[in-house]
């Protein structure tokens, strides 16, 4: 079996709590997923972000349809959470967010994802267009947290 990961930061102009509140509501995962993946939460809505809260979604990958549970294992506002897949399509899924302060009142969010396939070893065979589609799913999700903090012409809301 092979781990694989995944490492994105980004810096925002904005403080941490501000930064961290678009994380701590799970409605928002819908707006930070690229539309083709037909992201949807099934778990009812609003849901108590806690360390042991679980959070099932439906998603469309390459014209299939799947579920994908996860559970958040860690919850320490506004420093970190950890999810973990419990059923869906990897072997092992870790997600780790992280947030901590950059210069002049900015924030830094860390992305580390810890990966497994399925299927091992004919699971690795697909690593190359898996690592593409994951590549390209957090570009968007960067692209998309930096527009709805900072509006679409990169300038702070309200200034």
């Amino acid at each position: 079996m092979v781990d694989h990961t995944l490492h994105y930061t980004m810096q925002l102009p904005l403080p941490r709590q501000e930064v961290f509140s678009l994380f701590s509501d799970a409605a928002n995962l819908e707006r930070l997923t690229p539309p083709e993946l037909k992201f949807c939460i099934l778990t009812p809505l609003p849901i108590a972000m806690k360390a042991g809260a679980e959070i099932e979604y439906r998603l469309q990958l390459f014209g299939v349809s799947f579920r994908w549970k996860t559970c958040i294992t860690v919850w320490n506002p506004p420093h970190l959470f950890v999810d973990e897949q419990l059923e869906g399509p990897y072997q092992t899924w870790i997600h780790r967010h992280s947030f901590r302060d950059g210069a002049a009142g900015s924030t830094i969010i860390e992305d580390e994802v810890l990966y497994r396939l399925p299927a091992a070893p004919m699971g690795e065979l697909a690593y190359p267009l898996v690592r593409a589609q994951l590549e390209r799913i957090f570009k968007y999700r960067q692209e998309r947290v930096r527009a709805l903090l900072l509006g679409q012409d990169g300038k702070e809301k309200g200034g």
